[in-house]
């Protein structure tokens, strides 16, 4: 049974990942870390959390009992908080991105690699069950040809004291909060048949908080092959949530399949695509859990987490 700390008890922390844990097969949420002593009790009382209670990352690593880490904590701390798991021989799940600039996830890569750990990287969309079967079949051809996809992900934050706001803890707003995402289904579509992304450029603004970080993304994409995508991102209003896919033999289009909630609408043509919704969250952990136990790389591992800040620096930098 393999025993699981949480480090950060915000929203995301709260709502899914804990929830998700208690259902996953061969593991346990252990100890809970949080500079509020107070919050990590409720949390862990909450969640079920069967072990200590720490308000410091390295007495929770010190712990011989633990044996992996989630990271649910703002973007700027994964780098250094995932090194250290690493160094204290504790396999390491990442919220994402899991970091802000190259060099930092490079050095998450190599300190994962030098211990021997697992590391996975928080992209759930990957494990959406209508969205794992469309990609199948854009895969064995029935598109065609893939020429273009487009993302759209909105909401509205009205907190412009957000976190991610803020250049002391993030880098990005609505790219980090959402277009993380968006990227890297992006490449996980495409990447199999049209290569790697060649170009990228994001043209942001920030109409309404004025903040330092992007409120709205637009970015375009150019794949070696010759495809293009095109995502939209934003914290400033909502719109409907859609993916489109284009191919010289057909499309198809997903519709409120962005979100945490593992449901929605996909549509191949005229035909509807019949999938049984499933918990993206509880996917994502179950298959960290058992790339630990079976020590094989989870399937969105350490180079999809670099690719992924690779791309999302050079959109911004450009």
């Amino acid at each position: 049974m393999l025993h699981v700390g949480l480090v950060g008890t915000g929203s995301i922390a709260d709502r899914r990942l804990a929830p998700a844990l208690q259902k996953v097969r061969g593991a346990v949420l252990w100890s809970v870390c949080s500079r509020d002593p107070e919050r990590a009790r409720a949390f862990a009382a909450r969640h079920g959390a069967r072990g200590p209670i720490h308000r410091d990352l390295a007495d929770m690593l010190a712990d011989p009992q633990l044996d992996a880490v989630v990271l649910a904590t703002p973007d700027r701390l994964h780098a250094a908080q995932a090194i250290a798991a690493a160094a204290a021989g504790k396999h390491v799940f990442v919220e994402k991105p899991m970091a802000t600039d190259v060099a930092d996830a490079e050095a998450v890569v190599r300190a994962c690699a030098a211990a021997g750990v697992r590391l996975a990287v928080g992209y759930h969309l990957r494990f959406h069950a209508g969205l794992r079967a469309l990609r199948e079949r854009v895969l064995a051809g029935e598109l065609g040809r893939v020429l273009h996809m487009c993302v759209r992900w909105t909401f509205v934050e009205r907190d412009a004291n957000n976190w991610r706001a803020s250049p002391d803890v993030g880098r990005w707003w609505s790219l980090a909060a959402v277009g993380t995402h968006c990227l890297d289904l992006v490449r996980w579509y495409l990447r199999p048949g049209c290569g790697e992304i060649e170009r990228a450029h994001a043209l942001t603004a920030s109409p309404v908080h004025r903040g330092p970080h992007d409120e709205t993304a637009m970015v375009a994409l150019r794949f070696a092959g010759g495809a293009t995508a095109d995502i939209l991102t934003s914290v400033v209003f909502r719109a409907p949530r859609s993916l489109e896919i284009h191919g010289d033999a057909g499309w198809a289009r997903g519709d409120e399949v962005l979100g945490p909630h593992g449901g929605g609408r996909i549509v191949v043509g005229d035909r509807e695509l019949s999938y049984e919704p499933a918990d993206p969250y509880l996917g994502e952990l179950q298959d960290f859990v058992d790339a630990v136990a079976h020590g094989r790389a989870p399937e969105v591992d350490a180079v999809e987490g670099l690719a992924n800040v690779r791309g999302l620096c050079e959109m911004t930098e450009s």
